[in-house]
């Protein structure tokens, strides 16, 4: 599971309204929640972020929190 998947999966996010409200396919949401290599675009988290009703910055730093700048 991705860290969107497991954001979506902890706010009990139903992903077929999602998908209905932002136009993102259902394939394409379940991608973003299951597969590591699946890259989430910028409209694709404003979209999601909207449909939720939650600030895009909270979604960002769950989904790329994780990464660190080189020293």
């Amino acid at each position: 599971m991705t860290f969107l998947g497991k954001y979506l999966t902890d706010k009990s996010i139903n992903k077929a309204e999602v998908s209905r409200k932002t136009g993102i396919g259902k394939s394409r949401l379940s991608n973003l929640s299951i597969k590591e290599d699946t890259n989430l675009k910028a409209e694709e988290l404003y979209l999601i972020s909207k449909a939720i009703d939650a600030d895009p910055n909270d979604i960002l730093e769950k989904v790329y929190g994780h990464l660190k700048l080189n020293k």
